[in-house]
């Protein structure tokens, strides 16, 4: 169980790195040159691979690949939204529930079968 925690906790971190790199310049660099946008980005991302691996390092065993993925997918998502409506103002809007009930149904059938090997 320690695991997987450690796991979750890393791919929390790793995805508001991961959200900044990719969507964070949309907001701050928009007036700047689009390579200037990706160098830093790039710099941002290097933090979310510093957490991102080890994070899969660590859930592998204890998750399967598929799990593993699909736990990353929720992640993002519960990252993304208040990123989206905090940060760059995006209206809240059903949408983003829907979405994450597919998340959920993810989340249920990958899990479903339970550890690797059961």
């Amino acid at each position: 169980m320690r695991q997987i925690a450690s796991t979750v906790v890393l791919l929390c971190l790793s995805n508001i790195f991961m959200t900044f790199a990719w969507y964070g310049h949309l907001k701050t660099l928009h007036a700047k040159p689009w390579f200037i946008a990706a160098v830093l980005s790039w710099g941002v991302a290097l933090f979310e691979y510093l957490l991102q691996v080890p994070a899969n390092r660590i859930g592998y065993g204890v998750l399967t690949l598929g799990q593993l993925k699909i736990l990353q997918e929720a992640i993002t998502l519960s990252v993304f939204v208040p990123f989206a409506v905090l940060y760059m103002k995006v209206p809240l809007k059903l949408d983003f529930l829907w979405a994450g009930l597919c998340i959920v149904g993810a989340v249920y059938f990958i899990f479903r079968a339970g550890a690797p090997g059961a």
